[in-house]
């Protein structure tokens, strides 16, 4: 069985442009998260808050991220896209949490097969209330768990770019020394 974390190519076009895998749907309210030593999907925790995610959420294969798992993105885009399915993907952002004490990055990109998204090359071109609902959801999605998490501005996609190739690098070195489950 293919590993989606380790066995799916990120892409040619690296850091900016490459293949998500999605793990949670977009307007769901359930937190699926690659099990990593198996690489299917396992059910994380249903929402305590009444919010569901604004965008398809899922991870860049073969990268490490600070928070020890895989670089998170959110892919904007017209649908719900079904977890597990690979999406090519633009980064077009990029929004930093602070999130039990470790950074958590999460790219923001655009599915570069929409032709209502795929135009989008900065995260300042989209319309300033759909920013407000990403990063609203993130301030809001712990609460009710008595959780408290920082979410930082968004910023340009040249800030992304660095966060993603330090997650492909780090994957590697880690990978190479066997400090990855499998």
């Amino acid at each position: 069985m293919t590993h989606p974390w380790h066995d799916i190519t990120p892409g040619e076009k690296l850091p900016g442009e490459f293949v998500a895998v999605i793990e949670i749907p977009m307007g769901s309210n359930v937190k699926y998260e690659l099990h990593k030593q198996t690489g299917m999907l396992k059910l994380d925790r249903m929402l305590y808050s009444a919010v569901y995610y604004p965008a398809n959420y899922g991870f860049i294969p073969q990268t490490f991220a600070e928070d020890d798992d895989p670089l998170d993105v959110l892919v904007l885009c017209q649908e719900a896209v079904a977890p597990l399915t690979l999406v090519e993907a633009r980064a077009i952002g990029l929004m930093t949490m602070v999130d039990v004490g470790k950074k958590d990055h999460k790219i923001l990109a655009v599915a570069t097969h929409d032709p209502e998204y795929n135009s989008f090359h900065d995260f300042s071109e989209l319309p300033p209330h759909r920013l407000m609902m990403v990063r609203r959801f993130f301030q809001d999605y712990k609460q009710l768990e008595g959780l408290a998490v920082e979410v930082d501005e968004f910023q340009a996609r040249e800030a992304c770019l660095p966060v993603i190739e330090q997650a492909l690098e780090r994957y590697s070195a880690h990978r190479r020394r066997g400090l990855l489950p499998t």
